[in-house]
């Protein structure tokens, strides 16, 4: 069976009253979707304490020269621990990057770090530890039942817009104002 949306390469808007506070004015780009799941990387809730300099000095990485100022973001609760590079289409790890689409690509491997640090890595980029993840059916429930509004990804908005301006730019794309939402589901 496979699943009826297929929300690979799109973004998820978190409504309010969502009931999960990790999640609350979340925007999550979908690197996946399938019958067998979903995973997603909350794109807009920088980490407070950790940027990407510390994050090579954890893992011995050394820096170039050119070391771009950059935040971790909080990817999502699953594997929290582990890195993932939301990127641009373009670059390629010797190892493994996941193609999204025409935009967007995603890579988990230790030398896309390295190849940022050397300033070898791909232009736009978002750092995430953890990620959002659905079992089979589960991002459809959520979906049904108003914890989640769906649009496409722009590379302007997901690489360009200042953190705190993503919830409400990805609601804008589709038309809506944040005063205009309610918590509350409805059925006709």
């Amino acid at each position: 069976m496979t699943s009826p949306i297929d929300l690979t390469g799109k973004l998820l808007i978190a409504m309010p009253g969502m009931g999960d506070p990790r999640f609350e004015h979340s925007v999550i780009f979908m690197c996946a979707h399938s019958d067998e799941g979903a995973m997603g990387l909350v794109i807009n809730k920088p980490t407070r304490d950790l940027q990407f300099k510390d994050l090579l000095e954890q893992l011995a990485i050394k820096p170039g020269p050119d070391l771009p100022e950059m935040a971790v973001h909080f990817g999502g609760p699953v594997e929290h621990g582990r890195g993932f590079v939301l990127h641009d289409y373009g670059y390629h790890s010797s190892i493994s990057t996941l193609d999204v689409n025409d935009d967007f690509a995603m890579t988990a491997t230790l030398d896309i770090l390295e190849d940022l640090a050397e300033g070898r890595g791909p232009a736009r980029v978002i750092m995430a530890l953890g990620y959002a993840g659905w079992g089979p059916g589960q991002l459809e429930s959520e979906i049904a039942q108003n914890g989640w509004l769906t649009c496409d990804a722009d590379r302007g908005l997901v690489f360009d817009t200042p953190d705190p301006e993503k919830w409400e730019g990805a609601l804008n794309t589709l038309g809506v104002s944040a005063l205009t939402l309610s918590a509350d589901a409805g059925r006709a």
